[in-house]
């Protein structure tokens, strides 16, 4: 496996990645992520796997193409940053998958494919985007969230809300579910509560979580938009 050299700076709050290849090593980044680089690297657009799976990232909130970064001849620097103030994390494949919350890639290795699952009902109820994104194969791959990012190791039945879901290993299997059930006392607990839907999972392998909801943060600023006047 040809591994990627690469540096996390200023995490958790405005992470960056630092990525140092080698010569004629490649990488993909995430279309409009690059913030800088040394002059021997070379980039090349593409909709990496063809139309379909193009236009699948597209709809889970990514762009449609992806970034190829190559260090033409002799080793060389690039400069990651994602658009969203927060944590970055690394994740090595090994032939398993990663499902990653949309808009939440970074950066892999050209060995990775990153697809999206439909997630059908799952997504609608849970007033998050219907698709997630699928890595698999073997390399490095990163993503990034709002806020810093936690790994919990489930073991069992673990439960997060649906805000909070950055990425899962795919040994884990998920239900989306109101919180306290779907009678009127579960119901009143979680309209009261402030909670709502939230992600069952079961299984085990790794989970990790943001620990800022970019909902609330938009629903905080909201009472201060500028508004017109009659």
């Amino acid at each position: 496996m040809d591994e990627i050299a690469y540096q996390i700076e200023h995490s958790p709050a405005y992470a960056s990645l630092i990525l140092s290849l080698r010569a004629n090593q490649t990488v993909l980044v995430e279309s409009g992520a690059m913030a800088a680089m040394d002059s021997n690297i070379k980039m090349q657009s593409k909709a990496k796997g063809g139309l379909m799976k193009g236009l699948g990232r597209m709809v889970s909130g990514e762009s449609f193409f992806v970034s190829e970064f190559t260090a033409e001849g002799s080793p060389g620097q690039l400069y990651v940053s994602p658009g969203v103030p927060g944590d970055i994390q690394h994740y090595v494949l090994r032939g398993n998958g990663l499902m990653i919350q949309s808009s939440g890639f970074v950066a892999a290795s050209p060995t990775v494919e990153i697809d999206t699952k439909f997630q059908g009902f799952k997504g609608f109820f849970s007033g998050e985007s219907l698709f997630l994104l699928r890595a698999t194969g073997q390399g490095d791959i990163w993503f990034s969230s709002y806020g810093a990012i936690v790994e919990i190791p489930v073991q069992g039945d673990y439960v997060v809300d649906t805000g909070y879901i950055v990425a899962f290993e795919d040994s884990l299997s998920y239900n989306v579910e109101l919180l306290g059930g779907l009678s009127f006392k579960g119901l009143k607990t979680g309209i009261l509560g402030g909670e709502g839907l939230v992600c069952r999972f079961r299984g085990q392998g790794s989970l990790w979580i943001q620990s800022r909801e970019i909902y609330g943060l938009l629903n905080f600023l909201n009472p201060f938009r500028p508004t017109k006047s009659n």
